[in-house]
């Protein structure tokens, strides 16, 4: 196709963008695809997981504020468009019985509603590709969940004219993704490599209840993107409320991931065009249409 390709990643919270598919997204970027952010939510209720940083009066008052200049940065650092959708992070319970979420957040909207400011950005930006959850959210945070059931309303309605019809010229998606970077396959792999080096690995306790984090995904698409693995982490490090550099997402040496596994990966959950799998690109079936 002689159009510039164009992708649409819809993710809950910032730093989500950071953590899934982010250099994939980068890759894009430097071949001339045109990718867009979109975040649900400020990540108001997320807590302050940067031990440096907690305690802090002025982050905890402006966490809103903090938040979005901190995506600011990571979509700078990407090369990214980035656009919220506005609605209010819904936290994550805890305790048992869980308590009930709080009065007007993301997760509590009606799911039609709220889908249709995503397809107002879809019919403004025009995807060719779609990006989100699976239906368990990656992991079950109800924002998660959420973007999953908005996503898959939009993909749906974005090109009938009958759906949503305040929301510009219909644009129909060719494909939908979900991100799948955090699988078994990968985990174990890094795990083995990092043991046979006789380094410690982060890994362990994750593999031993990997059973009760729910089934296993087929995962159908391997993007490699193993040049990009820095600009994903100074991204991911750019959400300081959220990421410690010191911490256990960058114990694993660059060099090493890209020997034993330079991919991110993908579930492809709905095509308009015939695609061979397994695919190493998002747009297999899409560039030569």
């Amino acid at each position: 196709m002689t159009e510039q390709l164009r992708m649409m990643a819809v993710h809950a919270h910032p730093d989500d963008e950071s953590s899934k598919g982010a250099a994939t997204m980068a890759k894009y970027v430097s071949e001339g695809v045109d990718v867009l952010v979109v975040t649900c939510t400020g990540g108001e209720r997320g807590s302050i997981l940067n031990p440096k940083l907690q305690g802090d009066p002025y982050i905890e008052e402006h966490i809103h504020e903090v938040r979005a200049k901190e995506m600011d940065e990571a979509r700078d650092i990407l090369g990214v468009k980035q656009e919220w959708l506005g609605f209010v992070d819904s936290g994550l319970p805890e305790g048992d019985p869980l308590p009930p979420l709080p009065e007007g957040c993301f997760a509590l909207q009606d799911v039609d509603e709220a889908a249709g400011r995503l397809v107002k950005l879809i019919r403004e930006f025009r995807p060719h590709v779609i990006t989100t959850y699976d239906e368990n959210g990656g992991y079950p945070h109800p924002d998660h969940i959420m973007t999953h059931k908005i996503s898959m309303v939009a993909f749906e309605a974005a090109g009938d004219p009958e759906r949503y019809p305040e929301a510009g010229e219909p644009w129909q998606p060719q494909k939908l993704y979900y991100n799948q970077g955090f699988n078994r396959p990968r985990t174990q792999a890094l795990h083995d490599a990092l043991l046979e080096r006789g380094m410690e690995s982060p890994y362990g306790e994750w593999l031993e209840r990997w059973h009760t984090m729910g089934r296993e995904r087929t995962l159908t698409t391997y993007v490699p993107c193993g040049d990009f693995f820095e600009i994903r982490d100074k991204a991911l490090i750019a959400h300081a409320t959220q990421i410690d550099p010191d911490g256990g997402w960058f114990r694993v040496p660059l060099d090493l991931q890209r020997e034993v596994w330079p991919t991110e990966e993908y579930e492809l959950a709905k095509s308009l065009v015939d695609t061979s799998l397994p695919e190493d690109d998002l747009f297999a079936g899409i560039r030569n249409n």
